[in-house]
């Protein structure tokens, strides 16, 4: 069930325990539960997330209160439970705050409460060659929020999908991204064709053979999500290959934590010139999140430029980066299949490194349509479905 008493978002929050007595202390109450939790509250962070309309905007659900507007040392008159199970503060400067405890339990910072909440956050799940490859299918994805919703959490959580069935007309891909949120667009437009021709700007616009990479690595943030539309794929050759960066970094960390630290720490600069755009990023090839997990991968061999680094880093350098690449070429990391016409991936760039074999422009067409989505919205169109 949840509880009735409105809170300052746009989520509910189940009751997963009520609150049975609070008790006062000099800079905090301890509230306790009816499983046996006790989680101390202090006052300034109670007074801070006040959902009271005088403290924040019922439209928006924004705060409107900024603490250093009430006194350092406020204290409360009054703590109880209410009638309806929530926790009410009279404050002494004649404030009130009561705040419900489905919200509360989902916000407690005591230890246990803390690591419950870290174990019940998403995890990406980590594959190599032997991954079993979600796939979609497009009338379901564009009509079905459930069918939609899974996708995205097959995005989130794996990062690399396919959806088959999808129109072979140039520009069917704008419908489906859009499913998800906004296009962003780059130097190579809203939606780029990915084909082989003459004035390329971009090794990906030949016939070559192209190293597993993530796109835009040259960018302070590269993009989030990325889409490969396959409209015709006659030429010979020109399989598509992915990876797990994040199960190499992995890997790398336990094999090799010094070659993987050099990784983190070692700033490497990315470039993206051609005759109307100069682009370049100096940022390590791995990168951490707040807790020390890999959060990205920034990867583009034809895209880096000369290692710039102290004369002791540089033999370092060189030797994570080397074995970085040679375990991507690695086959118990790589997954390899042939896109058909009406297929598409979906992928996390910043995540799954892609490739793609050579092929042979004179023995057929072979024309993709791509764009791009930041994952920070595929996470909020995720959050909106589930609520």
């Amino acid at each position: 069930m949840n509880t009735a008493a409105a809170v300052a978002d746009f989520r509910s929050y189940p009751l997963i325990s009520a609150l049975t007595t609070v008790q006062s202390l000099a800079d905090r109450v301890l509230v306790k539960w009816a499983d046996g939790r006790v989680s101390p509250f202090h006052h300034q962070w109670l007074r801070d997330n006040c959902p009271c309309p005088v403290c924040v905007y019922t439209v928006t659900r924004e705060q409107v209160l900024e603490i250093v507007d009430v006194a350092e040392d406020l204290s409360p008159a009054v703590t109880q439970v209410d009638a309806l199970g929530c926790l009410s503060i009279a404050w002494l400067d004649g404030h009130t705050s009561r705040f419900d405890p489905g919200w509360l339990r989902a916000h407690a910072y005591d230890d246990e409460s803390r690591i419950e909440r870290r174990a019940g956050k998403p995890k990406s799940q980590r594959w190599n060659s032997q991954l079993t490859l979600p796939v979609f299918e497009y009338q379901a994805v564009m009509d079905d929020p459930n069918v939609l919703l899974q996708w995205l959490l097959a995005l989130r959580d794996i990062g690399l999908t396919q959806v088959r069935g999808i129109p072979t007309e140039p520009g069917s891909l704008t419908s489906i991204a859009k499913r998800i949120s906004f296009i962003r667009e780059s130097n190579f437009g809203v939606l780029f064709n990915v084909q082989s021709k003459a004035d390329a700007d971009s090794n990906a616009y030949t016939a070559f053979n192209l190293p597993l990479h993530s796109d835009l690595p040259t960018r302070e943030l590269q993009p989030g999500l990325q889409f490969l539309h396959c409209l015709v794929n006659d030429a010979d050759g020109g399989e598509s290959i992915f990876v797990d960066g994040f199960a190499i970094a992995d890997a790398l960390r336990q094999e090799d934590p010094e070659a993987f630290r050099a990784l983190c720490e070692i700033p490497v600069e990315f470039r993206n010139k051609d005759r109307h755009s100069d682009y370049r990023c100096l940022a390590p090839i791995i990168a951490l999140d707040a807790l020390g997990q890999v959060s990205e991968i920034r990867m583009a061999n034809f895209l880096r430029g000369p290692f710039d680094a102290s004369v002791e880093q540089m033999p370092k350098l060189y030797r994570a980066y080397r074995r970085f690449i040679a375990m991507t070429r690695e086959t118990c990391f790589r997954h390899m299949t042939r896109l058909n016409p009406g297929e598409m991936w979906c992928f996390d760039n910043r995540r799954t490194l892609h490739a793609r074999n050579a092929f042979d422009p004179a023995s057929g067409a072979r024309h993709f349509q791509g764009c791009y989505i930041d994952r920070d919205e595929l996470l909020s169109r995720i959050l909106v479905l589930q609520r």
